[in-house]
């Protein structure tokens, strides 16, 4: 064994660890410098395994072409395909009312929805399914990105452990005990994994959200982007969903989230209260909404929306399909704009950029007329609608100055059970076995984009290259501890250093180690490591090898501490806006109470 190259990526490994941990440094940025140190290690100072097998560049940079990244990014598309087309609008609904009006209970109902499933179906695909719903119902609900999608990867593996089927890992220990007639049943692991879910689960609801960094700077809470009230006009044309809609105590149920102001017809003008109004054809409805009401009433297909024709030459144009590529945004009326002084019908918008200004917010007061007869003023807020690339040629224009990521696309609503039935299928396709789910993943992501569901930008924008880069250097990493022995041997160094100690205290030091070891290497790779180990220390012992192996398999399992040690960590980073030091602060508690857990269960279970 070469000690040089096994103590360098020690040293490497040990680098890399405190460089993600000081959080001074992009992701990125680490991830690079470790990839970098590794190959001119190899690079400069060839080195053979002991299979005789030499180390190359090839195999550092293997990482960039493993399935686990490959399905990971693929499934971020498809994700994102699921929310650009508001596919999980119904669902979210539907646990919304179910976990009343604090929004921590809804969430917390899903959150425990996905763990019970996560006992039937592996780990990333159930969380594949939440991701979208719990970005949804945060957003409603106010509830900050961070305190939602780390608890529903955590929760997701404490769910996997109690059941044979839970977790690919478990499925591999039981395969390589298979190969010395060892059989684990389905429910042999249930009850010491109940016991260590729910201990898990409390930590995970009631204590970790406390310990999450919120990095939006809202102080907890999303900043809801569609919170400004948009004044906006609707023309009741022939055949339009609204009409023949009776105000009931003033009230008109059926337009949602729209709110009536004013109602226009012919000459005459009628005001709140709508007492037994109907709105009829011909009739311009004046409401005030939020971006967010708006960019549902487009997106639902069955809603025409009022696009003035600001040349004034054509006509009053109506639209109620939008494409693929529309954005909405907001833009300021800027001081001494040659907009300022025009009324909306006149701006020029839509024959010089090609937009349709939709709304106006203005701070002073809440104009009460038709969208077509305010006159601009300096300060006024617009809400646009155009094509991605109109809209950002209004970057630079002095008159109009566009708010930074205030742009959004327009769901395309039409495309939501596509999207669904996408998703579903591949979800689907892989609990049943039916392709490896890499496969699977890269086809529902190409559909996503080839249906319209996804539009090239909105693919490329879901690529994260924080976890692009980490998962790459930390393959590398985890490569060279392997070929170097390095992994072996602290593996070969807990056997000698628990020999001739009680069975109890054997297994929870065996625990301890393997848990460190699956967030450094994964938890896949660390179980097919130390399952035969386990095996031969029961059988040196004399012990039956069942609380051994349920050893590995909660153990490997419990990656918690970094986002390299399971896929799911992987899948919930970037919509939790999370950083590596966040998973080391909150996950590291939850490593040492599974540790523990197991460690006074365990004896008691397996009578040793």
């Amino acid at each position: 064994m070469d000690s040089f190259h096994l103590w360098a990526t020690y040293l490497l490994i040990l680098g890399s660890i405190v460089g993600y941990a000081l959080d001074r440094w992009p992701i990125e940025a680490v991830a690079a410098a470790s990839l970098t140190a590794f190959l001119i290690l190899f690079a400069a100072l060839p080195f053979r395994d002991p299979a005789g097998i030499e180390v190359t560049a090839a195999d550092m940079l293997s990482g960039f072409a493993n399935p686990a990244l490959i399905t990971v990014m693929a499934l971020l598309m498809i994700g994102q395909g699921l929310f650009a087309t508001d596919a999980m609008a119904l669902p979210t609904r539907w646990l919304a009312r179910l976990g009343g009006s604090a929004g921590t209970g809804a969430v917390a109902i899903v959150l425990l929805a996905a763990m019970a499933l996560s006992a039937f179906l592996n780990n990333t695909p159930v969380v594949v399914i939440f991701i979208p719903i719990l970005t949804m119902l945060a957003t409603q609900r106010g509830v900050a990105p961070s305190r939602v999608f780390m608890p529903l990867s955590f929760l997701s593996i404490l769910g996997g452990m109690t059941t044979l089927l839970g977790s690919s890992t478990n499925l591999l220990v039981a395969g390589v005990a298979e190969r010395s007639n060892i059989t684990i049943g389905f429910f042999d692991i249930t009850v010491p994994g109940i016991a260590i879910a729910a201990v898990g689960a409390f930590y995970v609801i009631k204590i970790m959200p406390k310990i999450l960094k919120v990095r939006d700077g809202s102080g907890g809470r999303l900043v809801d982007p569609g919170g400004k009230q948009f004044l906006g006009e609707l023309d009741i044309i022939e055949g339009h969903a609204f009409a023949g809609i009776t105000a009931r105590a003033g009230l008109f149920t059926g337009l949602g989230d729209l709110t009536p102001r004013m109602i226009l017809r012919g000459e005459e003008t009628i005001l709140p209260p709508f007492d037994d109004i109907t709105l009829t054809e011909g009739d311009r409805l004046i409401v005030t909404a939020t971006r967010r009401a708006y960019a549902k009433a487009l997106s639902s297909g069955n809603l025409t929306i009022k696009a003035l024709d600001p040349s004034g030459q054509g006509g009053d144009e109506h639209t109620n399909k939008i494409g693929p590529d529309m954005v909405m945004a907001e833009a300021v009326v800027a001081p001494g704009s040659r907009y300022a002084g025009r009324t909306m019908q006149y701006s020029g918008l839509r024959t010089q950029f090609g937009i349709t200004l939709f709304g106006l917010q203005r701070k002073s007061r809440m104009a009460r007329s038709a969208l077509s007869e305010i006159r601009l003023e300096p300060g006024d807020t617009l809400l646009l609608c155009g094509r991605e690339a109109a809209i950002a040629a209004l970057r630079g224009n002095h008159d109009l100055l566009l708010l930074e990521y205030s742009a959004r696309p327009i769901p395309q609503g039409a495309k939501a059970a596509l999207a669904s039935s996408i998703f579903f299928a591949v979800v689907l396709m892989s609990a049943a076995g039916v392709l490896p789910i890499v496969v699977l993943a890269v086809l529902g992501a190409l559909l996503m984009v080839a249906t319209g569901c996804l539009t090239i930008g909105e693919a490329a924008r879901s690529f994260d290259r924080s976890i692009f880069m980490l998962v790459g250097a930390s393959i590398a990493a985890a490569t060279a501890l392997e070929r170097t022995g390095g992994a072996a041997l602290i593996a070969d160094g807990t056997v000698s250093m628990l020999t001739g100690m009680p069975p109890a205290i054997i297994l929870s030091g065996l625990f301890l180690v393997i848990a460190v070891m699956t967030n450094l290497l994964s938890n896949n790779a660390t179980a097919v490591l130390f399952t035969p180990l386990a095996l031969d220390m029961a059988r040196r012992l004399g012990v039956a090898p069942e609380p051994f192996l349920a050893c590995v398999i909660f153990a490997a399992n419990a990656s918690f501490a970094t986002p390299i040690g399971y896929q799911t960590n992987l899948l919930v980073m970037g919509p939790g806006r999370y950083r590596f030091v966040d998973f080391l602060k909150a996950g590291i508690p939850l490593v040492i109470l599974v540790w523990l857990t197991f460690s006074l269960v365990a004896p008691w279970y397996y009578a040793l």
